[in-house]
């Protein structure tokens, strides 16, 4: 009955419209009163809790690292380089689209940063050129989603934390699940565009190829910073996140020299709000989280989900399909917040491998942000591309289909993942 009582009033909260962060405390002051220990001691208690954490301050870091690529001309680059080498095939912008979403994912770590710096860009050459605007649109919001599953990223910081699980090992794990998402979807659009008749560009020179990654070299140098300081223990995933904020802070300021005193302030402001949302969220989750364990929740479910524990594989299907369902009703790191306390003891019971299992989480909680009507990175790419979200699904379910399949590789095959923390760490 408690967890009746937790989902319904979450759900009721969600449905009045109330903002998640808000959802998630009135949904743990019901729990309280159901459970009779109301105090409000408890709640400020918890909220002080959820933000004072030391991992957390990666977060506004690699927030304000991203923000500090945009506008210092690092993103921008990062397409130009992209553009001269594969822009003059058949179909290249949509390959250039897909190689500047991995490479970009590989310095923000966010989603919706990713989706909006490569739509502003590529969308209205990619229409020019001939593509349809849906599909277009489509295929950026497709290779924004990378962000989440390659490191530095995000959701994974907050997965770990929430569930006590090595972020480093969290980082190394979404490599090669990262660069499938990207190796698929130039498979799923080669199939698309093979007997298009669009406008290519003219092959770039050998010099002028050797000029974009020369421009590009810094931004580039910049994942290998990040996953070489991390698997040699130089530092932590939160003094990550301080080295990417002060290298594109230099890169931007000193050598492209497209940063200067009045836009650092726009970044700090924009960084700022989208911190004060993000660490909001984190802490009100908190509340919820201390009270699920506290009624007990998780061996409640465990022991409703019965002989499904002695099943691992069953039980990441049921996991997985709940979570996609899921996914299509609330943004996705609500549901890492929410759902971690609950499945961690499950997942450990079952014998899984918890950093596989965060993984796979994210990668899934990413496929929600392409859902209606909630996904957020859908709503950002629909504003950027000017068109409705019902004409952009017409145009997105080959890169869905494909974000699925590679899903359900990583739930048959877990050494995706496994194999290569292994070597690396």
């Amino acid at each position: 009955m408690t967890l009746t009582v937790f989902v319904a009033s979450l759900i009721a909260m969600i449905i009045l419209g109330i903002p998640i962060a808000f959802a998630l405390l009135a949904s743990g002051v019901a729990l309280m009163y159901y459970l009779d220990i109301f105090d409000t001691q408890i709640v400020a208690q918890n909220l002080i809790k959820g933000a004072d954490n030391f991992p957390l301050m990666a977060i506004p870091f690699f927030i304000l690292a991203g923000e500090l690529m945009n506008k210092g001309g690092m993103s921008r680059r990062m397409v130009n380089f992209a553009l001269s080498l594969v822009g003059h095939i058949r179909g290249g912008l949509g390959y250039v689209t897909i190689i500047a979403g991995v490479l970009l994912a590989g310095l923000s770590g966010s989603a919706v940063a990713d989706t909006a710096a490569l739509g502003a860009v590529l969308i209205p050459m990619m229409v020019k050129a001939g593509y349809k605007r849906n599909r277009s649109t489509g295929l950026v919001a497709a290779s924004g989603i990378i962000a989440p599953v390659l490191p530095p990223s995000i959701p994974m910081i907050i997965f770990g934390i929430t569930g006590g699980v090595s972020i480093t090992k969290l980082f190394i794990g979404g490599i090669v699940p990262g660069l499938l998402m990207g190796i698929g979807l130039m498979i799923t659009w080669w199939l698309i565009t093979r007997n298009e008749q669009v406008e290519v560009y003219t092959r770039k020179s050998f010099r002028e190829m050797l000029i974009a990654s020369k421009e590009a070299v810094w931004a580039l140098f910049l994942p290998v910073i990040i996953v070489g300081g991390l698997r040699g223990g130089i530092f932590t995933p939160t003094e990550a996140g301080v080295v990417a904020a002060f290298y594109a802070l230099l890169v931007g300021t000193i050598i492209y020299r497209e940063l200067n005193v009045k836009d650092l302030y726009k970044v700090l402001v924009d960084s700022a709000k989208t911190t004060s949302v993000v660490m909001f969220l984190v802490a009100a989750a908190m509340v919820p989280a201390w009270l699920i364990a506290f009624a007990n929740i998780p061996m409640q479910l465990a022991n409703s989900l019965g002989s499904l524990i002695e099943n691992p594989l069953l039980l990441l299907i049921l996991i997985n399909i709940i979570v996609l369902f899921i996914g299509m009703a609330m943004d996705l790191t609500p549901i890492i917040l929410i759902l971690t306390p609950v499945l961690m003891p499950i997942i450990t019971e079952a014998g899984i491998d918890p950093v596989y299992f965060g993984v796979l989480l994210v990668l899934n909680c990413s496929i929600g942000l392409l859902t209606p009507p909630v996904g957020s990175v859908l709503n950002v790419a629909c504003s950027i591309g000017k068109v409705s979200m019902a004409e952009v699904m017409r145009g997105i379910w080959p890169f869905l289909l494909v974000k699925l399949i590679i899903l359900l590789l990583l739930v048959f095959f877990p050494s995706i993942v496994t194999v290569p923390i292994d070597w690396l760490t």
